[in-house]
């Protein structure tokens, strides 16, 4: 048991309800600590009815865009996130 309870707010697998919420991308990086985390809540976002892209980058690690952010990967996954919120702003 946690000594803490996480809000919704800090870590979004808390919501019991993730109904209603707008189009998301969830990237994970395969080697990253939070990856099983980031999946379970695109499933949880898809299940509740949200429209989710779940994009899992393969043999990157956690912070890979920040720590390489020059690196081919680290530009396609910025080109992602761009095009999703263009999308989720403009339709």
């Amino acid at each position: 048991m946690r000594p803490w309870t996480a809000t919704p707010y800090a870590a979004p697998l808390a919501a019991t309800d993730l109904s209603g919420l707008p189009p998301a991308l969830v990237v994970v990086a395969e080697v990253d600590p939070l990856r099983d985390e980031g999946r379970r809540y695109a499933e949880r976002l898809t299940g509740a009815g949200v429209t989710t892209e779940l994009i899992q980058v393969p043999g990157a690690v956690h912070g890979f865009d920040l720590i390489f952010p020059n690196a081919r990967v680290s530009e396609r996954s910025l080109a992602d996130q761009v095009r999703a919120l263009r999308e989720a702003l403009h339709g």
